[in-house]
């Protein structure tokens, strides 16, 4: 019986015009997946050329870019098969412009060896380095270095020697460990399928023959502690239970005890269940429906894992977070985290340095810019089992989705849990919110005045702060002025302060209407993202956004502290609706127009619609 072949993912990645295409071109060709008269045609777009043969395996293929479709990330990536008697690889074409970035994570993410570009004629570029950095940061081990248009400066082993002499000096500062170098011509086929003699003095193999003595990342694996994540649980009948996922580390079989995070409860595995039938012992790399000899809680986005080694549990930790999102990334703005296939609400709570990859040297960082790398502390709203990002890609490696657009902004590396997320607990509280609020007799609410500087907001809150006062309830005003002077007073006007100032007046907020308050917060707060993350905080149907709507020549018109006038004359920086923008409530609970009604009006409609929500 045929052995079968081992399935390799590859990344073709380098600078621009350094000869990726003609080089997949040309590995094509010599293995007889495109004919001659394609050869040329690849080597010009390797997107415009599709492949032959019939040991293409589409399904992997399309489970690939589904998988990246899945999560939502936008990618230019040309993807392309072949094989030889041994093995079957699947080579990624990253783009090489440095605005690309997104794109190299992306492909580089899922890839057991990299081949590395480099134009002989170039030697060393900024490029270069940053893919090298890139590799080393997704954890790729099996860096091939092919240095490429040899035939263009004769085949001249001094330039060769010192464009690899020169790699090998950055090397030292990144996680290479397999690093192999080869001179070759994607144009003459030089050392691709075969050695040439234009190069006699180079004795070592081919491309091919290196790809071919490369190992899948799963081989690395499966000496580790068992890891699979639930990707859903199947129940077709009342004697049957299973746990199906993909094992991305370590091995199982019948009778070991695993244990299922984050609960910690422990069971045997009865059965290995696969379409094909039953397993006595399953490993890395392969998808299996795990049943256990126990009735214990496990769901989608669980972890199954060796008992006697489990993945560690937090909702804070470090992680290096590579930014995707034109959009750039502020401490305080809540995202969604996705991990294998599970989720949480996550904030990053600090920027602890950005990354230069130019010279791979911290950078203060405040924010991160679209294709920016930092290192950052992450708070989630609940505990979550993962691994060190360099001992497993698939439980160390998360991506952050912006609940807004739905698109992917970022992907992330985990490093180390923080020592606070496992020092500091919740407390438990015997006097809880809805005895707060029994007391005072009233339901707790947030009423979230926004709108531009100038628009009323103020005027208006402590109009319906007086009302509700008159009534009897309890009430306390939250005013952006005001806290500035204490509590903010740290902080300034650019995006990332005003993320997290607003952060800062939510999470008061929500602690005072846990004190059973009417709480009356005036704010600015410019952004849609802060605005929902501040409603996401409140219970259901305790939270009123009302928009003090004015228009911008209104405000301007009504410009008691001279602001606008400032900001005009370029005496103030990032002042909202000049040089910084204001999105306005797409769905308000309340909408007041305030160039056509009074403030006295306007607090009358806020009161009775308050008054009037269901309890």
């Amino acid at each position: 019986m045929a052995r079968e072949k081992t399935l390799l993912r590859l990344v073709a990645c380098g600078s621009v015009d350094d000869g990726k295409s003609t080089l997949i071109g040309r590995l094509l060709h010599d293995l007889g997946t495109i004919p001659d008269d394609q050869l040329e045609a690849l080597a010009r777009d390797s997107k415009n050329v599709g492949t032959r043969g019939g040991e293409l395996d589409y399904a992997l293929l399309v489970d690939g870019l589904m998988a990246e479709r899945e999560q939502g990330i936008t990618i230019d990536v040309a993807y392309r098969y072949f094989a030889t008697d041994t093995c079957k690889f699947i080579v990624a074409d990253a783009p090489g412009h440095a605005q690309y970035t997104r794109n190299m994570v992306t492909a580089a993410s899922n890839a057991d060896v990299a081949i590395l570009l480099i134009d002989a004629r170039k030697g060393m570029l900024t490029q270069t380095r940053r893919h090298g950095f890139v590799l080393s940061l997704m954890g790729v081990k099996q860096v091939v270095l092919a240095i490429t248009k040899m035939d263009l400066i004769g085949y001249e082993r001094a330039a060769y020697d010192k464009i690899v002499a020169d790699f090998v000096a950055i090397a030292g500062g990144l996680d290479l460990p397999r690093l192999a170098a080869i001179p070759v011509s994607g144009v003459s086929g030089d050392n691709i399928a075969s050695r040439s003699a234009a190069t006699s003095w180079y004795d070592g193999p081919t491309l091919i023959e290196l790809l071919e003595g490369a190992e899948p990342r799963d081989a690395f694996r499966r000496d580790q502690p068992l890891r699979m994540a639930v990707q859903s649980v199947a129940r077709p009948n009342q004697d049957f239970r299973g746990f199906a996922g993909r094992l991305s580390a370590g091995s199982v079989k019948p009778g070991d005890t695993v244990r299922v995070l984050p609960s910690g409860r422990t069971a045997n595995v009865a059965r290995i269940v696969t379409a094909d039938g039953e397993l006595k012992r399953a490993v890395a790399g392969q998808s299996v429906t795990l049943t256990l000899d126990a009735e214990i809680d496990c769901s989608r986005g669980d972890v199954i894992a060796a008992a006697d080694a489990p993945c560690e549990i937090a909702d804070q930790f470090q992680a290096t977070i590579i930014w995707m999102s034109d959009t750039p990334l502020y401490p305080g703005r809540r995202y969604a985290l996705k991990i294998g296939a599970a989720t949480a609400n996550a904030t990053i709570t600090d920027i602890r340095h950005g990354i230069d990859i130019e010279t791979f040297e911290p950078t203060p960082a405040r924010q991160i810019e679209s294709n920016g790398i930092a290192v950052c502390n992450v708070s989630l709203d609940r505990a979550i089992p993962f691994d060190a990002f360099e001992q497993n890609r698939e439980t160390g490696g998360f991506i952050l989705i912006d609940p807004e657009t739905n698109e992917t902004a970022g992907a992330g590396l985990i490093h180390f849990a923080l020592r606070r997320s496992q020092n500091v607990h919740w407390q438990a509280l015997e006097i809880d919110r809805d005895a707060h609020a029994a007391i005072k007799g009233q339901r707790p609410a947030i009423l979230w005045f926004t709108g531009l500087s100038g628009a009323g907001k103020s005027t208006i809150a402590n109009m319906v702060e007086k009302k509700l006062h008159a009534m009897g309830r309890h009430t306390v005003m939250l005013d952006g002025d005001n806290l500035r002077h204490g509590l903010n007073r740290d902080l300034g006007f650019t995006q990332a302060d005003r993320v997290e100032n607003i952060r800062r007046v939510a999470e008061v907020a929500k602690l005072m209407a846990d004190a059973g308050l009417i709480v009356l917060v005036s704010f600015i707060s410019p952004f849609r993202a802060e605005r929902e993350m501040a409603r996401k905080l409140a219970h259901e149907g305790e939270f009123f956004e009302i928009f003090i709507d004015a228009p911008l020549a209104v405000a301007e018109a009504r410009d008691v502290k001279g602001l606008y006038k400032k900001a005009r004359a370029g005496e103030l920086k990032n002042f909202t609706g000049i040089d910084s923008p204001y999105e306005p409530p797409e769905k308000p609970e309340i909408r007041i127009d305030a160039a056509a009604m009074s403030p006295a009006d306007a607090a009358e409609k806020i009161v009775a619609v308050i008054s009037a929500a269901p309890r």
